[in-house]
């Protein structure tokens, strides 16, 4: 039951079909002044809210991108089954009153769940619930890492070469959470998601190269677990290669689910120094990592695609392997006059200093290449990863343009990490260039 499909199938199906049932019991009254009066005000107080909201979200933005039509639709649904619920209440016996309330929270679910499918964000009950399939440890339980060896002679030949699993080898990777600190950044991020692949849990744990992954906003570090399905993914991945995959770490990128510190320095908070800076360096004291950061890459889905770009270009000896989900060609508060104003007191230089489409149009990087993903039913995100991907062939990366069926949504995400990894890897060098 816990693994049953929130996105297709039976259980959404039923669920849809019982809050259908819900608004017509809750609309199934026989009194004139039910139809002239309570019905037309329920309606009309739902329009005026839905209204209200979309003007407040279009002056406040605390999202990135635009509600689609599906998600406005289904919320006015779930407002709806509030206000019919509200008028049933004053002359309604006990039990209509009761049984109401059951229909409205049915009403609400479906809002729920249909939202929920608009974003894949929650694929399955067990997802809803905060619950995954992976292995889960305590970070504690994790042996720490080894003292650094003397330097050797010559430069150690890649993993793919050199790798022999031993016997003791687990099937699968493990999936733990750690406090990662911002010392020098001063942020205050939330717990980060780690995933550890079976070869750094066995007893010739390699030093394996690191991939940073950012969620999207709205949400938190433990999205790429619920709804990106990384344990799976990864598992699948280091299954077929002897239990070798990246080390993969989540680490907070915006500091609360509705913030938008634009994965920069600014005002707004020192979220890039904290992925680039304090976050390398914890990963390097806590854990066995490849010290050769040609080998790391930067990922991440809708703002975590954006901040992936940023970083990319910004560090790209960090990071000079990334891939961009579904990302925009510009952090954005919702405008250029007002991100600029919110996040740099009105000074447009010290954005141009960090946003992508200025850095690309005057710098090079020849050794940087990415993955630009989106869905083919994304347009908007479509149109400006093609602007991104030419503004960034002209500027030296070799780039690769990739399109999933769907729209904006963690499905995506999921598909593009899955179809990305082996180029990754190979660029880690854990598989042979391709």
């Amino acid at each position: 039951m816990l693994n049953s499909s929130l996105l297709s199938g039976a259980l959404p199906v039923l669920l849809t079909l019982t809050g259908t049932a819900a608004l017509v019991f809750l609309l199934a009254r026989r009194p004139q002044w039910w139809w002239r009066k309570a019905v037309p005000a329920a309606v009309g107080g739902t329009v005026a809210v839905m209204v209200l909201a979309i003007i407040v979200l279009a002056v406040w933005r605390p999202f990135p991108d635009a509600l689609p039509a599906r998600v406005v639709f289904w919320a006015a649904f779930g407002v709806l089954g509030l206000a019919l619920g509200l008028a049933n209440a004053p002359s309604a016996s006990w039990r209509r009153r009761a049984a109401s309330v059951v229909a409205v929270l049915s009403m609400v679910a479906v809002t729920a769940l249909q939202i929920n499918a608009e974003y894949a964000y929650r694929p399955t009950l067990r997802a809803a619930l905060g619950l995954h399939n992976a292995d889960e440890v305590n970070f504690t339980a994790i042996a720490p890492p080894e003292p650094d060896p003397a330097p050797a002679p010559e430069p150690p030949k890649p993993l793919w070469q050199t790798w022999h699993p031993p016997p003791d080898q687990p099937v699968v990777g493990a999936v733990t959470q750690v406090n990662i600190p911002g010392p020098v950044s001063g942020f205050a991020g939330r717990a980060a998601s780690l995933y550890l692949p079976p070869a750094y849990l066995s007893s010739a744990r390699p030093a394996l190269p690191v991939l940073v992954l950012i969620s999207g906003q709205p949400g938190g570090p433990i999205d790429w677990v619920l709804a990106g399905k990384l344990a799976t993914t990864m598992d699948s991945f280091a299954e077929q290669h002897g239990g070798l995959a990246p080390i993969v770490v989540v680490p907070d990128g915006t500091g609360a689910p509705l913030a938008n510190p634009l994965c920069m320095d600014s005002a707004l908070g020192n979220v890039e120094t904290y992925l680039a800076v304090d976050v390398p360096e914890w990963l390097k004291q806590n854990l066995t990592v490849d010290p050769d950061t040609r080998h790391w890459a930067i990922g991440g889905f809708s703002y975590g695609g954006t901040c992936a770009l940023q970083l990319a270009l910004r560090r790209p000896r960090l990071f000079p392997t990334f891939l961009d989900i579904s990302g925009q060609e510009e952090p954005t508060l919702g405008g250029r006059a007002r991100t600029v104003r919110l996040a740099f007191g009105g000074d447009d230089s010290k954005f141009r200093a960090v946003n992508p489409l200025d850095i690309l149009a005057s710098e090079n990087f020849p050794d940087s290449a990415g993955i630009l993903a989106t869905g083919d039913g994304d347009l908007e995100s479509s149109r400006q990863a093609d602007q991104v991907a030419e503004a960034a062939r002209k500027a030296g990366m070799a780039i690769q343009v990739s399109r999933a069926p769907g729209k904006h949504s963690w499905a995506i995400a999921t598909e593009a990490l899955s179809s990305g990894l082996p180029w990754l890897a190979a660029r880690a060098e854990l598989l042979p260039p391709s």
